[in-house]
């Protein structure tokens, strides 16, 4: 796991920009919120600031090199960790890039939907294979691998090892008859396939938000933006 790597990573524009377009759409204040999956904490950190957040995260050197300018909760722990809380304990849940890297996936959202208070949020950020291909593709110029990615391959993150992807048809599985779909965003439709050398910029990050923002929640964009962001609601 390249640690340096990321954390180098979200302090650069493109990286600050996620999160900012994440974080546009979790706009909470005074709730109970878990994160699970909780990697080095940035959006932790980020919730606490007007939230009551604990975040689970199983990694020792993730939990380790976490960011915690605000206060909250960090758990050692999986799933495991889940089932020992109690039932709608929860006003929201978070679970950004995660489930790509969990075998039991159906379980986990089983679990979310138990420890949800009726009416709760979930917040699931999920790799798009579509936006996966365009990048490849476009910014990377690697046709090859593009192609592999078309045909039923999977991609490798530079940071976290194997991505085992998941279409949106495959969480509407797992949620069916617990959760309603709300909102679906795309996240990084334009700038992953833009030159780096453009985001050094003065006033790009501004500027990119205004444009991914307004396209966000339209489908021809979303089905081929990198990552998808999902809003669900607990029936």
């Amino acid at each position: 796991m390249n640690i340096s790597g990321y954390l180098d990573y979200i302090k650069t524009p493109w990286g600050h920009l996620f999160y900012r377009l994440v974080w546009h759409n979790l706009e909470f204040e005074g709730k109970k919120i878990l994160d699970f999956g909780s990697g080095f904490g940035v959006t932790a950190n980020h919730l606490a600031g007007s939230n009551t957040v604990i975040a689970v995260e199983p990694a020792d050197e993730l939990r380790e090199n976490r960011i915690s300018d605000n206060s909250y909760v960090q758990m050692d722990g999986s799933i495991d960790s889940l089932k020992g809380m109690d039932a709608g304990s929860f006003d929201v849940i978070v679970c950004h890039n995660v489930l790509e890297y969990v075998e039991d996936r159906a379980d986990v959202i089983a679990e979310f939907h138990r420890l949800l208070k009726d009416g709760g949020i979930l917040s699931i950020v999920k790799h798009n294979k579509k936006g996966k291909i365009m990048h490849k593709a476009v910014f990377e110029n690697n046709i090859d691998e593009a192609m592999a990615l078309l045909n039923g391959g999977k991609a490798v993150s530079q940071n976290f090892g194997m991505i085992d992807e998941y279409e949106l048809n495959d969480l509407k599985e797992w949620i069916a008859d617990r959760f309603v779909l709300d909102k679906l965003y795309g996240i990084r439709t334009f700038f992953g396939i833009q030159p780096n050398s453009f985001k050094e910029e003065n006033d790009w990050e501004d500027k990119m938000f205004l444009l991914e923002s307004a396209v966000e929640d339209d489908p021809v964009f979303s089905n081929v933006a990198f990552f998808q962001h999902l809003i669900l609601k607990k029936e």
